[in-house]
């Protein structure tokens, strides 16, 4: 063969090089100017505040903040029960609801399963019971809020909600669900789920204390949750609500959620809070304060109800005997109780 074809397969080599050599610099530059900073915004929802902080280049957290934001709009009005075009309420108002959607679905078979995994103490049937206490059960003699207790635990009970042919239904009327124990977890888990479909590793979503923790810091750290005083009598703190933590939890791709009865009174005197006990119709008043610890938020908001109505021993037995849980546990005296591996957890 001539010289001269060897030389143009020689600048034909040259110029393949150069072009590689070309889009490798471009490619380095684009992910070298491509800032990675901390965005962060608060949208009222859920009936509390929620709060989503990712770090990635503006672009892609204004997106991802977004359809975060949409999907959990998208869960609050399927499970709200104060919406009235909600599946929920369609649910309570007719006693059944039919082809519902996979996410509403999706709720009441966790809420079933957790209903049997907890012996009843966690149970979205308890709505009658929260009515009757909110509508002033509490200004009632004892005779009189236990008869009405005991006509309305005939209408509690997740073994009396039929699931069969995508048609949800009550076996008996008057019944009515809430999803308060398990609808912020469960949207807190569809916006981290959507967040991630945008290519962020490191995010938190907080919903009124429900949260999950994606990722490491871009400084190295690790999230860090911080666990409100319920009072001032808990054994590791002698300070006024609301000044200084209990204590601390350090956390990456974990969810944190911390149920309490301090927040939310039917009464006056404050002796009866949100936090009902359905087996029994009254007050959960074992615990003043339950955090969980967990893969997801669902599982973390579920549990910490649950533990909450069951009381610490039995409470903690529940947690130890399920994997990648862990609790902080005070109780009605102040008295700690610790799952045995929280320790790594904590700060």
């Amino acid at each position: 063969m001539s010289k001269a074809f060897f030389k143009k397969i020689e600048v034909a080599a040259i110029a393949g090089i150069f072009f590689v050599a070309i889009l490798i610099f471009l490619s380095i530059s684009s992910c070298k100017f491509r800032t990675i900073d901390k965005f962060e915004e608060t949208r009222e929802m859920m009936g509390t505040y929620v709060t989503i902080t990712v770090y990635s280049d503006e672009e892609t957290a204004a997106n991802a903040i977004n359809a975060a934001f949409e999907e959990i709009e998208k869960i609050e009005n399927i499970a709200s029960i104060y919406d009235e075009k909600s599946e929920a309420s369609f649910l309570n108002k007719n006693g059944y609801i039919e082809d519902p959607s996979p996410e509403f679905l999706e709720l009441i078979k966790i809420s079933v399963d957790y209903y049997n995994i907890t012996d009843g103490c966690f149970d979205i049937t308890v709505q009658p019971l929260l009515d009757l206490w909110s509508a002033g059960l509490w200004k009632e003699s004892e005779e009189v809020q236990a008869q009405k207790i005991k006509e309305t635990l005939e209408l509690v009970g997740s073994d009396k909600i039929d699931i069969k042919d995508n048609r949800i239904e009550f076996k008996k009327e008057g019944m009515a669900i809430t999803f308060g124990g398990i609808a912020k977890g469960y949207a807190v888990d569809k916006a981290v789920e959507k967040i991630k479909e945008y290519g962020i590793n490191c995010c938190l979503v907080n919903a009124g204390g429900d949260l999950y923790a994606m990722g490491i810091k871009p400084d190295g750290e690790k999230w860090a949750v911080e666990l409100e005083s319920p009072d001032e009598d808990t054994e590791e703190s002698t300070e006024e609500p609301g000044t200084e933590p209990v204590t601390v939890f350090l956390v990456s791709d974990k969810a944190v959620t911390t149920s309490g009865g301090y927040h939310r009174y039917y009464d006056l005197e404050k002796k009866v809070h949100h936090i009902n006990d359905p087996r029994t119709g009254y007050t959960a008043d074992k615990c003043k304060s339950v955090t969980i610890i967990a893969d997801n938020c669902t599982d973390a908001d579920v549990l910490a109800t649950s533990v909450f109505v069951m009381g610490p021993d039995d409470g903690i037995k529940l947690v130890e005997s399920l994997n990648n849980v862990e609790a902080f546990i005070i109780d009605s005296g102040g008295k700690i109780y610790k799952s045995s591996g929280i320790s790594e957890y904590i700060r």
